[in-house]
């Protein structure tokens, strides 16, 4: 979600009861952008805003549906409050 630190999505969802990583796997603990990423070409802007979500082997439609949901959710309050007039 540009424009959205990993950080505040990985809050967010965690708050709708989606676990959702800010980083790969390997890479658990660490705040610096993924080095996969970064290895992709990805820039530093991107990466801190990337997020990695996983599917068990007991997801269904109805997860996905769920997460789908809560990123709309949030990508739509996220929107609203950057073009709010300043107070």
């Amino acid at each position: 979600m540009p424009g959205v630190s990993s950080e505040t999505q990985v809050i967010a969802f965690d708050l709708a009861g989606i676990a959702v990583s800010a980083g790969a796997a390997c890479s658990s603990g660490k705040v610096e952008p993924s080095r996969v990423l970064r290895a992709m070409g990805v820039d530093d802007g991107t990466a801190n805003s990337a997020i990695r979500v996983s599917l068990g082997w007991t997801s269904g439609a109805q997860d996905i549906d769920r997460f789908i949901e809560a990123w709309g959710g949030l990508y739509a309050a996220r929107s609203r409050a950057a073009s709010a007039p300043a107070a």
